[in-house]
């Protein structure tokens, strides 16, 4: 995760009186006990504390008062005297098949009895602690806890599998950038018709077993958006500019057909400008074409069938829903930061905001219809990949957290941190931390729920996910808070409940049959990885980044990787594979001046780490072989090498950079910029720059030789034959 751009202006508060110096042991303590960090280790061997400005603004965050010592004293006695009677915390987590019962049940005075209500409505027999009895279904439910003394205490009880069941064989996939996807049928950025010929394709042809694409989420409407997808507006619900408008049913029922030609007309145009003459992909202007045609769409009545669909999908999504497009539609008459629109309009629940629902209700409905059609084009790509074969299909990507002013922030106002926003401390690449802009969950509220808010929001994902991929996933575990207004370097961790996190994601995950990949690069709390190994989620495991850090700092040989990763060459916020193998990724940090020495000794440390991993490639005797008819020194033959070595790792799932088939040089995002570099606005191209169409995608003979390397043996000989493979590597 990366900061995607600049901030809006904070209002900064006065420093509390003690903001500087030592923290007091009262204050370390209180600290402690609500789960905020008086220190971090970004080494193992050095810790840096914590200033007391980050932990009296993040305690001030959970609604707890240390502005001074006196307010200490008293914060930390109620605390203390409250967990002293708590008979149980607001969540209770147990996993299947655990012998152990969970601490919280096993601390309970002795002949505590135990009530269990069922979510679906099912009372258990009372029963002795510390139970819960072994048989329980997964779920969420309904605890009481009975003291002899007559105290009484009632928990969310969540219980979860032991781990996720293992993806389905090794397989290989695509990763790509929807937008970045655009056929001759696109309406000037890839969307969901391509997606789903892309999955039909890969799955069919080639054998893949999944394509991972960036977040859909719901993006901040405003002109200009923010392009950035891992800043969206909401992360529950979809992005209508994603649709694919002559896929929807009643477009073929529109009343004046000459108003969609004219529309399809412009967009051929928007389209050929991307294609054809240089432009960046313009969202904006997609956006609006789209939604003018949505808007002819909504004119036509939906037919019996499709109506009693769309009345299922409000009932599923209930107050969420109509909470998103209520935002949506107060957003079109008020602007899209709702700090600022009229006070009785920032409360979703008040009577302003209600009256608003009803005298905007044509546009609220219009809103919900669009997330409807939207779910369901998602829910056909899924569909589409597994009638291809795939064993996975779609990976989603779920960002890290939403934009401050959009709906899900407006929404869920309860459950968030105000006057926070989530970053990450200083470190060795980045010596002034950063600050991502997005207001995080606050760890209280969400426990209080039983992670209701998190619950809700992956099963919307996992509709039409086959695997999520969690960005950040570290997050589950702690998240860096930034004081608005300060520096990254002001922030602290806090930590969240890690077992009840990681039990809803494994709850929700195999209710739908789904795998889970964790973004885990960077700097990662020990034990972390290993936790979610134990549950059954993937990690990411990156070819540059893996080398033998706690040996020579070589590149780590293949059979040395962990098998329960994603395996990739490289990232969205990493340089395509040509640019870092011929070092043009170099170049142009240099001319955006972003390096930090000399561009001299920039390119003599990056020539010696590629040329270390081009020496382990050329040992282990990957270039040669080379297929397409690359030549064996060409950047073609060492792109080929390096996903023969993925081949060889043990990884469950290999990633396929899909702009790598064809030699893109230009990244996608590059960390660190924001108008210097067209970030999330570029096309897929091809070695020379040319964009490449999803039509040429899948006829390239270089995208297909690089295909044939992860296939098994002998599928490449069948493929050329009748255009089927094996899908496993």
């Amino acid at each position: 995760m990366t900061a995607p751009g600049p901030e809006p202006a904070p209002t900064e508060p006065p420093d509390p009186p003690d903001a500087s110096g030592a923290l007091s042991d009262e204050l370390a303590r209180l600290a402690d006990l609500h789960g905020v960090a008086t220190s971090y280790r970004p080494a193992p061997d050095r810790t840096v504390p914590a200033s007391v400005l980050a932990v009296i603004r993040a305690l001030a965050a959970l609604g707890v008062d240390a502005s001074d010592p006196e307010a200490v004293r008293e914060a930390l006695a109620v605390r203390e005297r409250d967990l002293a009677r708590r008979l149980l915390p607001p969540t209770v987590v147990v996993w299947n098949g655990s012998t152990r019962p969970p601490r919280a049940l096993a601390a309970l005075p002795e002949g505590t009895q135990l009530h269990i209500t069922t979510e679906d409505g099912r009372a258990h027999a009372p029963m002795p602690a510390p139970g819960p009895p072994a048989h329980l279904p997964p779920g969420v439910h309904a605890l009481t806890a009975t003291a002899p003394d007559g105290r009484t205490a009632r928990a969310h009880l969540i219980v979860a599998p032991a781990r996720l069941p293992a993806p389905p064989g090794r397989s290989y996939g695509l990763l790509v950038q929807l937008y970045s996807l655009l056929s001759t049928r696109s309406w000037g950025m890839g969307d969901l018709g391509d997606l789903a010929e892309l999955t039909g394709w890969a799955g069919r042809a080639l054998g893949a077993g999944f394509v991972q694409v960036n977040p859909l989420h719901a993006a901040v409407p405003g002109t200009p958006t923010d392009p950035s997808p891992y800043r969206p507006s909401s992360r529950r619900f979809p992005d209508p500019v994603h649709l694919r408008i002559e896929d929807i049913p009643e477009y073929a029922f529109v009343a004046d057909p000459d108003r969609t030609r004219d529309l399809r007309d412009r967009a051929s145009r928007l389209r050929a400008a991307v294609l054809d003459e240089g432009a960046l992909i313009d969202r904006d202007a997609t956006w609006a074409l789209k939604r003018a045609a949505l808007d002819l769409l909504a004119e036509v009545p939906l037919g019996p069938g499709r109506h009693a669909a769309y009345c299922d999908f409000l009932a599923e999504q209930g107050e969420a829903l109509e909470d998103h497009a209520t935002w949506c539609a107060i957003a079109e008459v008020h602007g899209s930061d709702w700090s600022r629109w009229p006070a009785g309009l920032r409360d979703p629940r008040s009577a302003e905001t209600a009256r608003a629902r009803t005298d905007l209700a044509d546009r609220v409905d219009f809103h919900c219809r669009l997330a409807w059609l939207t779910d369901t084009q998602l829910v056909a790509a899924q569909r589409t990949a597994r009638e291809a074969g795939m064993p996975v299909g779609v990976v989603h990507d779920l960002a890290v957290g939403v934009h401050p002013t959009g709906a899900d922030a407006w929404a869920q106002q309860d459950y968030l941190a105000s006057g926070m926003s989530i970053g990450a401390p200083p470190d060795a690449f980045n010596a002034r931390g950063q600050d991502w802009g997005l207001p995080p969950w606050r760890p209280d509220r969400l426990a209080a729920s039983g992670y209701a808010p998190y619950r809700r929001l992956l099963r919307a994902l996992f509709r039409y996910a086959g695997a999520l991929r969690i960005d950040h996933v570290m997050g589950l575990f702690r998240l860096w808070w930034v004081p608005q207004g300060e520096p990254p370097t002001q922030g602290t961790y806090i930590h969240y409940d890690a077992d009840a996190m990681l039990a809803v994601l494994v709850l929700e995950a195999s209710r739908a049959g789904a795998v889970v990949i964790g973004e885990d690069l960077g700097t990662v709390e020990p034990g972390v990885r290993e936790a979610l190994r134990e549950r059954g989620v993937l990690g990411t495991s990156v070819l540059w980044f893996e080398r033998d850090w706690e040996g020579d700092a070589r590149p780590l040989p293949p059979d040395r990787w962990r098998a329960d990763c994603l395996a990739t060459a490289t990232t969205h916020d990493l340089p395509p594979t040509a640019a870092r193998l011929t070092g043009d990724h170099v170049a142009l940090r240099d001319r955006l001046g972003l390096l930090t020495r000399p561009l001299e000794e920039e390119r003599a440390a990056d020539a010696a780490d590629t040329g270390e991993w081009l020496g382990e490639l050329t040992r282990l005797g990957l270039l040669a072989g080379t297929g397409g008819g690359a030549d064996r020194g060409s950047e073609e033959a060492q792109i080929q090498a390096v996903h023969r070595f993925l081949r060889r790792t043990p990884a469950r799932m290999i990633g396929v950079w899909l702009p790598d088939g064809v030699g893109d040089r230009r990244p996608q995002n590059l960390p660190g910029t924001w108008d210097q570099y067209p970030n999330w606005r570029l096309p897929i191209a091809d070695a020379e720059g040319r964009p490449v169409t999803l039509e040429e995608l899948t006829g390239s003979a270089r995208l297909r030789a690089l295909l044939d390397v992860l296939r098994d043996p002998g599928s490449a000989a069948e493929a050329e034959a009748d255009g089927a493979g094996t899908g496993h590597v």
